[in-house]
């Protein structure tokens, strides 16, 4: 690592007090996802896509290429990444032929979406906190980790098969999230392993095998 736990920790500080209140906002902003998923059947698939877009673009230019790349350049590339990602959620989100749509349900996927969304927005911050990394020297919703996780719940909630390069970029910061927390002792990242893996293994193949059953 070219940075020390204790760096890693202050751009966290840096990051929370410099845009607060917008905490609240994204906050706001994953609470209105789960309720458009939930209780809104009026353009709900725009409206999620939507907030992904912009969850996408915040963690790309302002965390990544403002915060983070202060103490690791390799910063600049995650945030090219994400905001790549950021565009293809906008073309296969909002602009694309096909557009990805979400239907609430109790299947396999839906409860496995469910507990990735309240990971990431309860468990995670609890989590925290009981390791020690109290606010503001903690990661927030909003920050890669916890909304990654809270991606690939949403993403379980998808009609069809996603497409493959859709689910690259969340997979691969899964992995790199999880090894930078083990050198960093950040435990309640351990959780995004386990939504990268399991989440695209559900979106990828298992969802495939439904579909295929569904078409014999």
């Amino acid at each position: 690592m070219p940075f020390t736990v204790e760096e890693f920790l202050n751009v966290f500080e840096k990051y929370n007090l410099s845009v607060w209140p917008m905490q609240l906002f994204l906050n706001l902003l994953a609470i209105g996802a789960f309720w458009f998923l939930v209780f809104d059947r009026r353009n709900t698939s725009y409206r999620i896509n939507s907030v992904l877009v912009f969850l996408w673009l915040w963690m790309g230019l302002v965390y990544h290429l403002l915060f983070f790349s202060v103490i690791n350049k390799a910063a600049y590339i995650f945030g090219f990444l994400f905001i790549v990602q950021n565009f293809l959620f906008v073309f296969y989100g909002l602009i694309g032929s096909k557009i990805i749509k979400y239907q609430f349900r109790f299947d396999v996927h839906g409860v496995l979406g469910l507990l990735f969304m309240i990971y990431a927005l309860l468990v995670y911050p609890i989590l925290a906190n009981y390791f020690g990394h109290e606010y503001p020297k903690m990661p927030t919703f909003g920050l890669p980790c916890p909304t990654v996780i809270f991606t690939f719940g949403l993403l379980l909630f998808a009609v069809d098969r996603i497409p493959r390069i859709v689910i690259l970029i969340p997979f691969l910061w899964s992995l790199i999230g999880f090894f930078a927390a083990v050198n960093l002792t950040i435990k309640e990242d351990f959780g995004l392993l386990i939504a990268g893996i399991l989440g695209t293994e559900m979106l990828l193949f298992f969802r495939r095998k439904i579909i295929n059953k569904t078409n014999s």
